[in-house]
């Protein structure tokens, strides 16, 4: 960490992180024992909804882990977690459909998915290299060197910004088909989306952190050339 005038925001972040991916945690696990009354497995809700979307070339795959579910854009393959794959949970539709989600958005060529994808391998280098070069310059004092560590950061900001209504489109994609296929209803309906409203925190979590960590280092640079 890099430590500044606001290193107690960037702290107070941290602990809101980790009460989120506590309370994500446990909303998945509630409603991941909760047999969906269609008694469809994770696996068979991808399959279906991304057949009816024109995707049946797109296969869904089993990945070890837990939440380890995610959208390969690359490889055009739904990677689901072994429970969500194989069992007819409520958290296992909500999850698989938020997934596939991701699959059609890929399909029409949403112009954040696509922005993210192209930005995803260089903003992630610029990301490991920010404190590395922000460090660098603040002991050496090269100005020069903090603020290409500055833009660095804010590149890291750049990109959470992108994902997130790339995530929101994929949940409320993922809502209105289960809804739209009478998939979910009362109960398992308000179930799915405490669960991607959670996972949705994460995201927004995940923003407020990068935008801390900008605002801490860009007072840093500018305290230097004060």
């Amino acid at each position: 960490m890099i430590f500044g005038p606001y290193t107690p925001l960037i702290l107070l972040i941290f602990v809101a992180s980790l009460l989120i991916q506590a309370y994500l945690s446990r909303t998945y696990s509630q409603w991941g024992r909760v047999r969906n009354s269609h008694n469809i497995t994770g696996a068979q809700l991808a399959r279906l909804m991304l057949d009816e979307h024109g995707l049946a070339h797109v296969p869904v795959n089993v990945v070890p882990g837990s939440l380890s579910d995610h959208y390969d854009p690359i490889h055009k393959v739904v990677n689901l977690s072994e429970a969500n794959y194989h069992v007819p949970s409520v958290s296992a539709l909500a999850v698989a459909a938020h997934e596939v989600g991701h699959a059609i958005q890929d399909k029409v060529r949403m112009p954040a998915l696509v922005l993210r994808g192209q930005l995803a391998v260089p903003l992630s280098l610029g990301m490991n290299l920010a404190p590395l070069l922000l460090l660098a310059g603040l002991f050496l004092q090269l100005s020069g060197l903090v603020w290409i560590g500055v833009i660095l950061f804010a590149g890291a900001l750049l990109f959470h910004l992108i994902t997130l209504p790339v995530e929101f489109d994929a949940s409320r994609r993922a809502l209105a088909y289960l809804q739209a296929r009478g998939l979910t209803s009362g109960q398992e309906s308000r179930g799915a989306r405490a669960v991607l409203t959670a996972a949705a925190l994460t995201y927004v979590a995940g923003f407020a952190m990068a935008l801390a960590q900008l605002l801490n280092v860009l007072s840093l640079a500018r305290s230097q050339e004060d």
